[in-house]
């Protein structure tokens, strides 16, 4: 049997709680998340020319994704407010129908962003899904994941 680590949102009881960070030092710390959607090559072609009816799908999933990132404490119950320092939203068409988002969120302090980053790749997702179930209600949001953190108590991780 392998050794579990302890879950740090809960206290003995299994009570939810948000983590104490004040006696942890700042460090920087990045992580990176990807999402995937999954559409027709004909609706994907229509995005990645900015030719939905909408406007340009890929701006406002970009900046969605920004604001997203900047809101996760907002949304996520036991999130810890942070002033981040960066975050961008990228876009690659891995095939015909499949369009990887990307994103990255930077911050100095207390506690990791690994939820912005993933919350600002969902969110992402969810505003190209909205710009285009117009044109086609069978688009899939798949495969959102961690691929990297670095920073903190618990070092670096990547997926790789």
């Amino acid at each position: 049997m392998t050794h579990m680590k302890e879950l740090t949102h809960t206290n003995a009881k299994g009570e939810a709680r948000m983590v104490d960070v004040s006696d942890k030092s700042e460090t920087s710390r990045v992580a990176e998340a990807e999402a995937t959607v999954l559409m027709k090559p004909e609706t994907l072609n229509r995005v990645m020319e900015g030719n939905i009816g909408k406007g340009d799908t890929l701006a406002v999933a970009r900046v969605a994704g920004i604001q997203a990132a900047k809101k996760t404490s907002d949304l996520i119950p036991l999130c810890h407010p942070l002033a981040l320092s960066k975050v961008t939203v990228s876009f690659r068409r891995d095939s015909p129908e499949i369009l990887v988002i990307h994103t990255l969120c930077k911050v100095s302090g207390k506690t990791g962003v690994e939820m912005e980053a993933l919350l600002a790749a969902s969110t992402a997702a969810l505003t190209i899904y909205d710009m285009c179930k117009a044109i086609e209600r069978g688009i899939q949001i798949t495969n959102l994941r961690m691929v990297s953190k670095s920073g903190g108590q618990s070092g670096d991780w990547s997926r790789s």
